[in-house]
């Protein structure tokens, strides 16, 4: 399968550079519109959903495609690919510049390779995860093509924890950490696979928001832990993903889920209720 990934690999990387471009040349100077879930969009989003699932319909026809502005039944086929094409769109109408392009590829359901492309700051992350899927191919997680891994480091004042807008109720407790909100879920959680970060929640995230990253932090050492007792993958054939959220903690490392799982164990009852978003 080497030709396959180095395929996925290229394809990823010269679509999200192309798509970046051009947006890039909007960012900040668009209107975003709310929808029905609270979220805002922009006419910016929409054609770049559209540039994503045309490029993937070209070079991967066999392959499905759910997306967060168009397409979100779960497809039947093995290989299907889950974009976001704007992921921190509150940050891109407002001129903030952490932003990025999701792109995870999922196998009989569950990710096995993610990238996501940051425009503004020339960042890309991606990874493979193969898990039990019984694929092989390349390994770990890597930033501009340089590996990355998730810190060993002990929780001290000195070191981050990222939070969403919707977790905020963890302040009630002491954090051992420095707080950042970023206001883009996937970068939250990738500075914890790129080491800046030693653990973040993100209390609603949707299943474009995660797929990308869950095979990046995980191939970075990180650990994924789901704050729902339903597994999150693989996905089922048919169903409808536009309103299931995702309460996830994701840690450096296993040792500190006992650290951090405590004080974020009320943003899933939260996610059952939630604020309006500001992704």
């Amino acid at each position: 399968m080497t030709e396959f990934w180095t395929d996925v690999l290229t394809f990823a990387e010269t679509t999200t550079a192309r798509v970046g471009a051009q947006l890039l040349n909007e960012f900040g100077q668009v209107t975003a519109a709310e929808k029905a879930d609270g979220s805002l969009v922009t006419q910016a989003d929409r054609w770049a959903d559209e540039e994503l699932r045309g490029a993937i319909a070209q070079a991967f026809p066999a392959h499905g495609v759910l997306s967060e502005e168009v397409e979100h039944i779960f497809p039947d086929q093995d290989w299907c690919w889950i974009i976001d094409p704007i992921d921190g769109t509150t940050n891109f109408a407002r001129g903030v510049p952490i932003w990025g392009i999701s792109l995870g590829l999922l196998y009989q359901g569950t990710p096995v390779f993610g990238y996501v492309h940051l425009p503004p700051i020339a960042q890309s992350f991606y990874g493979y995860w193969y898990g039990t899927s019984g694929l092989s191919g390349p390994t770990g997680a890597f930033l501009n093509h340089q590996p990355i891994h998730a810190s060993t480091d002990a929780p001290s004042a000195n070191h981050f924890f990222n939070l969403c807008a919707r977790s905020t109720s963890v302040l009630q407790n002491p954090v051992p950490c420095k707080i950042r909100m970023l206001g883009v879920a996937t970068y939250n959680l990738l500075t914890i696979a790129a080491g800046i970060a030693l653990g973040g929640v993100e209390a609603t995230p949707k299943i474009w928001d995660i797929a990308a990253v869950w095979a990046i932090v995980q191939a970075a050492g990180a650990a994924w832990v789901p704050l729902e007792t339903d597994p999150i993958f693989p996905l089922k054939v048919g169903e409808d993903y536009s309103q299931r959220s995702y309460p996830t903690l994701v840690v450096s490392q296993p040792e500190l889920t006992e650290t951090f799982l405590p004080l974020v164990r009320s943003v899933a009852n939260r996610s059952a209720n939630p604020s309006p978003p500001t992704h």
